[in-house]
C-alpha cells in the first residue's frame, strides 16, 4: 500500500488521509485504524472533517505541527480536534472551546484518553473566560455555526501569536441563508481584514457544500 507524508503528522495511505494515532486502539468517531510499519494510524474522513477536506482539495500551508499550541473554536464532539491532537503530539496541546453542553458530553469522552486535548465549555465570544488558561497560541482553528463568525474570529485574534495562522471554515448558511454564498464569503473576509491577511481560499466541495475554507495570517 502506498504511504506518503503530506504535512508534519499528516499522511496518505493509498488515496486516504490519516494521522498517526496518539493513543493506540483509540477511536473517536468509528474511524478505521490501520497499521503501517509497526505504527497505528487513524483514517481521516473528509466528509466528517473540513480540515481533512481542505487538505485533500489542495491546502498548501499547515502550520499546525508537532508541539503546536492550538486554540480550537467550535470543537463539537471532537472529530477534527482529535486528529489535530494526533498531529501536535504529546508535547502539543489543543484547547477545545465548545458552547454546546450536548456536544461537550461527547467531547469529554474524546478527551478522556487524550491528555493533550483540554475541553472548555465556553462561548468563543467571551475570550476573557478562557484567555488566562490558553495564553497565546501558535495556531487557531475555527468551525462555528453562527452568524457572527467573523466577529468571533477577530475577538480571538488576540490569543494568536503575531504572524500566526488561522484556519477557518466559513459556513455561509449559518451567516445568511438569503445571500449568495460567494457574497457571504467576501463580506466575511472584509470583516476580518483588519486583523488578518488571506493566505489561501479552498473550496471544500464535494465534502462540504456552501462552505469556504480559508487560511489567514495574523497581521
Amino acid at each position: 500500500m502506498q504511504f506518503s507524508q503530506i504535512f508534519d503528522g499528516v499522511y496518505k495511505i493509498g488515496n486516504r488521509l490519516a494521522t498517526r494515532n496518539l493513543v493506540k486502539d483509540n477511536r473517536v468517531y468509528d474511524e478505521e485504524l490501520v497499521m503501517h510499519e509497526g505504527e497505528q494510524y487513524r483514517l481521516w474522513n473528509p466528509y466528517r472533517s473540513k480540515l481533512a477536506a481542505a487538505i485533500l482539495n489542495g491546502l498548501k500551508e499547515l502550520q499546525i505541527r508537532k508541539g503546536s499550541k492550538v486554540l480550537y473554536l467550535g470543537a463539537a464532539t471532537g472529530t477534527t480536534s482529535s486528529h489535530v491532537s494526533d498531529i501536535v503530539g504529546e508535547k502539543g496541546i489543543v484547547y477545545c472551546i465548545e458552547i454546546s453542553e450536548r456536544s461537550m458530553r461527547d467531547l469529554l469522552k474524546a478527551c478522556e484518553s487524550r491528555e493533550n486535548m483540554l475541553p472548555m465549555l465556553q462561548d468563543a465570544r467571551n475570550t476573557e473566560a478562557y484567555s488566562s488558561d490558553t495564553g497565546v497560541c501558535d495556531a487557531l482553528y475555527q468551525d462555528i455555526a453562527a452568524p457572527d463568525q467573523a466577529d468571533i474570529l477577530v475577538r480571538n485574534a488576540a490569543l494568536l501569536k503575531p504572524k500566526g495562522y488561522a484556519y477557518v471554515a466559513i459556513k455561509s448558511q449559518s451567516i445568511d441563508v438569503v445571500k449568495e454564498p460567494g457574497r457571504v464569503f467576501s463580506e466575511f473576509l472584509e470583516e476580518v481584514s483588519s486583523a488578518f491577511d488571506v493566505v489561501e481560499k479552498i473550496d471544500i466541495a464535494p465534502y462540504s457544500k456552501m462552505h469556504l475554507f480559508v487560511v489567514l495570517r495574523k497581521k
